[in-house]
């Protein structure tokens, strides 16, 4: 697993003290590695070329 930069260690930190979460050291780093994971996989799909032809999904009322 690789390691998060320290910018996502230091905003989970932060996020978390706003929120009111104690976080220990050890945790902070494995939230900020699935936190950078997380922000890859949404960047690689925001930036997925969709043709204008596009049609949004039907939405499903059961």
């Amino acid at each position: 697993m690789s390691d998060a930069s320290e910018h996502v260690v230091e905003t989970v930190a932060a996020l978390a003290a706003l929120q009111g979460f104690e976080l220990r050291p050890e945790s902070r780093a494995v939230v900020a590695e699935h936190l950078d994971i997380a922000a890859k996989m949404a960047a690689y799909l925001m930036n997925f070329p969709l043709p204008d032809e596009a049609e949004p999904a039907p939405v499903f009322a059961p």
